[in-house]
C-alpha cells in the first residue's frame, strides 16, 4: 500500500497531504461561513439561505471525499500504529491526538451525515455537530499539516 500511495504522490505523500488537509481547512471555515446565512446570522444580498443551504451540502460531500482520501493517505502509508509508537517513544504527544482527534472527527462526521440524511428528529444537534467537525478538522490539521506549514 505505502509503494501505491508514494507512487500516486510521486514521492510527496507528506505534501500531498498537507495541501489536501489545508484545502479541507479552508472549506471547513466556508461552511461555517454558509450556516451563518443560511441560520440568518448573516444576511448578504448576492447569498440567499437556500442557495447558501445547497452549497453547504455540496461543499460538505467535497469536504468528506477528500478527508477519506487524506485518511487513506495516513492509514496506508504512515499507519495508526507509527502515531501512537511515537507517541509511546517520548517522541510526542502530538502524534497520539492526531491519530485521537482524526478517529474521533469521523465518528463525528458520520454521526452528522445521519442526522442529515436520515435522523431528522436530531437536527437540532446540527450546529453543534458541525462546530465539533471544524474544531476537530482544525486539531488534526495543526498536528500535522500546521506543524509542516509553519515549520515547529
Amino acid at each position: 500500500m505505502e509503494d501505491l500511495i508514494d507512487q500516486i504522490s510521486r514521492g510527496n505523500v507528506s505534501q500531498v497531504k498537507t495541501v489536501l488537509a489545508s484545502a479541507i481547512v479552508v472549506l471547513a471555515l466556508y461552511q461555517v461561513f454558509l450556516m451563518a446565512v443560511v441560520y440568518g446570522k448573516l444576511k448578504l444580498p448576492f447569498l440567499d439561505g437556500r442557495a447558501a443551504s445547497f452549497t453547504h451540502r455540496a461543499v460538505g460531500d467535497t469536504i468528506v471525499l477528500l478527508a477519506l482520501i487524506v485518511g487513506f493517505m495516513c492509514i496506508g502509508y504512515f499507519e495508526v500504529g507509527d502515531g501512537i509508537e511515537h507517541a509511546r517513544d517520548g517522541e510526542s504527544g502530538r502524534a497520539a491526538v492526531h491519530v485521537g482527534a482524526a478517529f474521533l472527527l469521523f465518528a463525528v462526521l458520520a454521526l452528522k451525515i445521519v442526522v442529515v440524511r436520515w435522523w431528522h428528529s436530531m437536527g437540532r444537534f446540527l450546529p453543534l455537530l458541525g462546530l465539533s467537525v471544524l474544531v476537530l478538522f482544525l486539531i488534526v490539521w495543526a498536528t500535522s499539516a500546521g506543524d509542516y506549514l509553519l515549520g515547529g
